[in-house]
């Protein structure tokens, strides 16, 4: 039966929030049991770290979103054949990355640590981390890949299924490798590797069993076909970048002006902002799909429909979740066992740090309409500005300019200009309508 547009809303988002959201439940789950079972320290060294998760992040969905973008428009048109082309070449092109991520975080795990920052209070901790988290990239890096192209093959509800799984079974392996095993960082790491492998056997049902268009199958290099998948990618691989820019500023200007409890204190609101985050990028990336298909069969109003849908709930979700952190801040600080020096630094920078919220979440919105429509320009200059540009030189240099007291406002103001860039692309690149190619 044909789905309304809707009806189309509700199958892809629910199941893509979920899952986008349950992703980033393994680095919150991972605070949480760390923060309890090794320390507030260990909770700082899994922030200090993150700026290199993130970058493994960036560089999948490089691949990821330029492959799912373009097989969405190739079925939208009915070109099975040119999906499954892009599909291989998009597998084949995530497992290299993964290889080449794989090998930097287990060899050269010292000097990574101390470039992200790693003080002796950190350096054990971080290094550890980052040599079992890099141990399990192989697979599962093409497992985040085989969730985005299971999701535009029709089957998102699988991928919602899987992540609760893996979800669930980090939960359990946190507090065994934490608790009981006494592997401290590590555990939580190897944690973490485990439950990602499940999820990533889980999706490979859907493609051996043959449940969609999509199959693997031998198939000729193209080096045209990958740079079109890496140009097609590069949008959504520099908006992620802005987390662990944003992420590793914040870290270098809190240690040096504020200390360890603020650089810790981060690490708190960083785990809740990287979880709220992904409910807007959940957002997005489900109506990719339906923007791709679309845009593939030339229907206009069912384009502007979406995006408008998009935008509605988007900016509703980030005003309440704004509101609810305002009232929140002592159960957070609960269920990560902050002390009470802690407590207070989160209680006054969480409402200074929230509001950033509002314009990352129709940035998001704006830049997955963008490029799911071939206005892969547009979007890689939003991202630019905000994830490279804006975040590092605001957050930078506005403490020194105008204090230390500042700094909590900083992330905010360089999503704000972010979002005024990309009001701005938007509405230039649709002045005469929009334009099917």
């Amino acid at each position: 039966m044909k789905r309304t547009r809707a009806q189309n809303i509700a199958y892809y988002l629910v199941p893509s929030v979920l899952s986008s959201c349950c992703f980033f439940l393994f680095t919150v789950i991972d605070g949480v049991f760390v923060g309890r079972g090794v320390g507030v320290d260990a909770l700082g060294a899994i922030n200090i770290a993150l700026p290199f998760v993130m970058l493994v992040v960036s560089l999948n969905l490089l691949v990821t979103i330029g492959g799912v973008t373009i097989a969405a428009i190739r079925l939208g048109r009915g070109d099975t054949n040119g999906a499954n082309q892009v599909f291989m070449h998009a597998l084949s092109g995530i497992f290299m990355v993964a290889v080449l991520l794989c090998i930097a975080g287990m060899f050269f795990t010292g000097p990574l640590a101390r470039l992200l920052g790693a003080n002796d209070i950190y350096f054990t901790y971080v290094r550890d981390y980052l040599f079992w988290y890099s141990a399990f990239l192989i697979i599962s890096e093409p497992g985040f890949l085989l969730q985005a192209f299971c999701r535009n093959d029709g089957s998102p509800r699988l991928v919602a299924a899987s992540v609760i799984v893996s979800t669930a079974a980090n939960v359990f392996l946190d507090w065994l490798f934490i608790f009981p095993l006494q592997q401290g960082v590590a555990g939580t790491a190897i944690a973490t590797g485990i439950s990602q492998t499940i999820g990533a056997v889980i999706m490979l049902s859907h493609f051996i069993r043959k449940k969609g268009a999509l199959r693997f199958h031998l198939f000729t290099p193209d080096f045209a076909m990958w740079r079109k998948i890496l140009l097609r990618g590069l949008p959504e691989m520099t908006a992620q970048f802005a987390m662990p820019v944003t992420t590793l500023c914040l870290n270098y200007t809190l240690l040096n002006s504020l200390g360890a409890s603020a650089v810790n204190a981060y690490s708190i609101i960083n785990y809740v902002s990287s979880c709220l985050f992904a409910a807007f990028w959940g957002i997005s990336e489900g109506l990719q799909p339906l923007f791709g298909q679309s845009y593939g069969a030339k229907k206009e109003n069912d384009l502007k429909y979406y995006f408008h849908a998009g935008v509605v709930i988007n900016f509703s979700a980030s005003v309440a979740i704004f509101v609810l952190l305002l009232f929140l801040g002592r159960v957070i600080c609960g269920l990560f066992g902050a002390d009470e020096t802690i407590y207070n630094v989160i209680v006054d920078a969480m409402p200074k740090f929230a509001w950033s919220f509002i314009p990352i979440s129709l940035t998001a919105i704006i830049s997955a309409y963008l490029y799911s429509t071939k206005r892969t320009k547009e979007s890689v200059i939003i991202n630019v500005c905000r994830g490279l540009l804006f975040n590092s030189v605001i957050i930078s240099v506005f403490p020194v300019l105008f204090g230390v007291a500042v700094v909590w406002f900083t992330a905010g103001i360089a999503e704000m200009l972010a979002l005024i860039v990309a009001i701005t692309l938007l509405k230039r690149s649709e002045k005469n309508g929009i334009t099917f190619r």
